[in-house]
């Protein structure tokens, strides 16, 4: 999740400079996959939840249940306002911070393989003109980055890098260049003694694969984890190529008066672990359930380890190793929390959870960036609850 807080001049700023870009993503076609799913008891009940957030302003929504009656998929509102193209469940977004997850998954993968220990320390893998410019590089391992234990400060709350973001909206970040917004900054606390959401942290994480391996990160996601599951339907970029019409458009009320703006192709450090995975609701289902439900990526000694929650440790009882236990509030009881994970970004909203005890897998995606201020933030805070909500009740 990366925290967004620009100004309403520094928008007017952002506006005008992506309408001079070539836009990354392009103008956004019907998609012909759309399995029909009217059979499922619970249709109307998921279709009509979606059409009550479209209603209320949300533009664009994908979201796919699978529980104990089958698997049903359904979508409302535009993937792309301009071009007036329905979103339907076959159409790619961006998933934000679930990327974490699967760079988590892509860890523990090596580490079975006796590439990595989750014990090592930064410094035993990055060079000295990086770690002594981070505080806590000295103490932090690969395992506190990722479930951030780390207490290395978090890079995208800068201020800086959005005054660089606006001057460079479409730059495609190298991992030393995000780095720099973190370099000579307090650490939050000393590693191991709390916890604390940090994007820093997987940039991190995503170097010390590079350097253990002598591969690029990107390439091995695809080798170990999307090729295996056969996600088709799922794209890193900016290390790999987007498909052409096929990407959702991302919305958000940037001058807070009820008015979209497509910022779809604003990059904020995408294709650096912290975000940068783009896939369907389709794809989400079957990595999170090949993870948690069918337990066939990684072995149970590494799905234990992920599902570790610490009381002891303040923060740190709903955030395991890459991944959050997540809805334990509201409506929800003791034993209907989720596991998985939340994506955030400027234009793109997504979760992808699996709830153990009632066997339910829910995957969305929303075209509108909620994790900054907005009047449609709650709105869409309401709807991830209700849809999960009907899912499991």
């Amino acid at each position: 999740m990366v925290k967004y807080i620009l100004k309403a001049s520094a928008f007017l700023s952002l506006s005008l400079l992506l309408s001079c870009q070539e836009p990354v993503i392009e103008p956004t076609a019907v998609c012909t996959i759309a399995p029909t799913t009217a059979n499922h008891p619970k249709a109307t009940v998921y279709q009509s939840v979606i059409d009550k957030y479209i209603q209320a302003g949300l533009p664009g929504i994908a979201v796919l249940v699978r529980d104990k009656n089958g698997t049903w998929a359904g979508s409302g509102g535009q993937a792309d306002i301009k071009e007036n193209t329905p979103m339907r469940p076959c159409h790619i977004s961006k998933t934000a911070s679930l990327t974490k997850i699967f760079i988590a998954a892509l860890t523990l993968k090596l580490v079975e393989e006796g590439k990595l220990r989750l014990e090592e320390k930064l410094t035993e893998r990055l060079p000295a003109k990086i770690t002594s410019n981070i505080q806590n590089a000295e103490t932090a391992t690969l395992g506190s980055l990722l479930n951030h234990t780390s207490g290395i400060f978090d890079f995208s709350n800068n201020d800086n890098f959005y005054l660089a973001l606006l001057n460079h909206p479409t730059k495609k970040w190298k991992p030393e260049e995000l780095l720099k917004f973190a370099y000579g900054q307090d650490a939050k606390f000393p590693t191991g003694t709390s916890s604390g959401y940090s994007n820093t942290n997987t940039v991190l994480a995503t170097m010390v694969i590079e350097a253990a391996t002598g591969k690029s990160h990107a390439a091995l996601l695809r080798e170990k984890i999307l090729t295996p599951l056969g996600l088709s339907d799922s794209y890193y970029y900016w290390q790999e190529a987007l498909p052409a019409n096929g990407v959702a458009q991302g919305y958000f009320d940037l001058y807070n008066n009820n008015t979209l703006v497509n910022v779809s192709s604003y990059n904020t450090g995408t294709g650096n672990g912290l975000n940068g995975l783009y896939c369907n609701v389709f794809d989400l289902q079957k990595f999170i359930d090949a993870l948690l439900r069918h337990k066939t990526l990684l072995s149970q000694s590494s799905i234990n380890t992920m599902l570790t929650f610490d009381d002891l440790i303040e923060n740190r009882k709903y955030l395991g190793l890459g991944l959050f236990k997540d809805y334990i509030d509201g409506n929800f009881k003791e034993n209907e929390f989720g596991y998985g994970h939340r994506g955030r970004d400027l234009g793109y909203s997504a979760d992808m959870f699996y709830f153990p005890n009632q066997d339910v897998t829910v995957t969305l995606l929303v075209n509108y960036g909620t994790n900054a201020e907005s009047n449609l933030q709650d709105t869409f805070l309401d709807f991830r609850y209700e849809i999960a909500d009907k899912a499991i009740h």
